[in-house]
């Protein structure tokens, strides 16, 4: 049990368990909540922010935590299922402290927070009590560069000055594990300034599998604020669908500019889905499904739908095409399911295997009927095909809900009538 004295490296808490009095998971840590002092006394901290089901952020104030031990917290009493709300006077550690240039008093250099440790005093309140910082130069204090020192909060000074290029590097070790709709979540509660920090650091591949989990908004705005060359970089690893659909939120001019810098090759799948209205199976499609000729066997087929980097959707089936491979493929012939696959021996031609009794859809199919289909015929994916037969890409069943859904369904309050669940002592 958490008791006097008992200290705890804020980054060690990230993204572990919560649980309450039942020991059944509430959901996780994103963040610590503390308020700055005057005076030099150390920060109060006032409690956690926790992300529950549907990436929903709460407030769980450290009055209710009894627990911060063997990588999980434990609560005590009901708990406030109202969505949390940063407010002016307090600040986030993971967000807005890590990174943070700050100056140690005793040399007047300049040091970088790597990470921030409390403690729980004798009246069982935590306090922020100690900085972990990374020092950038020798001094004739210490030899060698680099150094990293555990301070006292009280022998730095500068947390509350704002900071114009934070950095965000152990912002991003902190949540380095986090799948890409996760750290998602994490950003766009971040601030502006702090959210095109963190894409700046983030490598091309790690950006793109994150764009295409945030609202439109954000990566709108955290396209806009990349430099062009990087921003055709991101793109181009993005999925066709997902730059397409964010490029089409863009001016035209703006658009066009950044298609431009592309490689041809990666901005033509691009281009040919700008083409279709954003509400046809042609506008929702991929251009990247798994495509084989009729003589490729059972084996290969399962080999490439094991490749990680296919989504679930695109690897529930395989579409059987005539040379070329690349879509717009030669004549389609059908589709073999992974079940059907598994049942079958190794060395059997998937042209054996087709099943061509449905048939595929037109590009410019409405969002409605694309949806019948899929609900009639219990499919994850459909095959889209011009009118000479060649394969377009492939409509998923993903796509197709994010298109069904309200546009800000990331930010659905799906707890909006538990407002009135307050805690056992009262709210903040």
């Amino acid at each position: 049990m958490a008791g006097p004295g008992t200290r705890v490296f804020i980054s060690h808490l990230s993204a572990i368990a919560v649980f309450d009095p039942n020991g059944d998971q509430v959901g996780r840590v994103r963040d610590v909540v503390v308020s700055l002092r005057l005076g030099g006394r150390p920060p109060l901290v006032l409690g956690l922010v926790v992300e529950v089901v549907a990436r929903r952020r709460i407030f769980l104030p450290m009055t209710r935590v009894t627990s911060l031990e063997s990588g999980q917290v434990l609560t005590t009493g009901l708990i406030n299922l109202r969505r949390f709300e940063q407010r002016p006077a307090e600040t986030l550690v993971l967000a807005e402290l890590l990174d943070r240039t700050v100056t140690w008093t005793k040399t007047g250099e300049d040091v970088t927070v790597l990470d921030v440790g409390m403690v729980q005093t004798r009246l069982r309140e935590w306090e922020v009590s100690k900085v972990f910082v990374q020092v950038g130069r020798a001094s004739r204090l210490r030899k060698g560069k680099g150094e990293r020192l555990t301070l006292d909060w009280q022998d730095v000074t500068g947390f509350s000055l704002p900071e114009q290029d934070q950095g965000a590097a152990n912002l991003l070790a902190t949540f380095e594990q986090l799948r890409p709709a996760d750290l998602a979540s994490v950003m766009h509660h971040l601030s502006a300034k702090r959210r095109a920090e963190v894409a700046a650091a983030l490598p091309d591949e790690r950006l793109a599998d994150v764009l295409e989990e945030l609202p439109e908004d954000d990566q709108v705005e955290i396209i806009g604020k990349l430099q062009e060359e990087r921003a055709a970089d991101v793109l181009e690893a993005m999925d066709p669908d997902d730059a397409a659909d964010l490029l089409s939120e863009l001016p035209g001019d703006e658009a066009e500019r950044l298609l431009g810098l592309m490689e041809p090759e990666e901005a033509a799948p691009v281009r040919r889905l700008l083409s279709y209205e954003e509400d046809t199976a042609g506008g929702l499609m991929t251009t990247e499904p798994i495509v084989l000729e009729p003589d490729a066997t059972v084996a290969e087929a399962l080999a490439r739908i094991r490749i990680r980097d296919h989504k679930p959707a695109l690897a529930a089936q395989v579409y059987v095409c005539r040379p070329p491979n690349e879509t717009p493929t030669g004549k389609y012939l059908g589709t073999v399911h992974f079940q059907r696959l598994l049942r079958e021996p190794p060395y059997v031609l998937v042209g054996e295997l087709v099943d061509d009794d449905l048939d595929a859809l037109p590009p410019d199919t409405p969002l409605s009927l694309v949806t019948s289909y899929l609900a009639t015929y219990n499919l994850v994916a459909a095959p889209v095909v011009d009118e000479a037969d060649h394969l377009l890409g492939a409509v998923t069943v993903d796509d197709v809900l994010d298109h069904l859904l309200p546009e800000d369904w990331r930010d659905a309050d799906l707890h909006a009538g538990d407002d009135d669940r307050e805690e056992m002592h009262g709210g903040r």
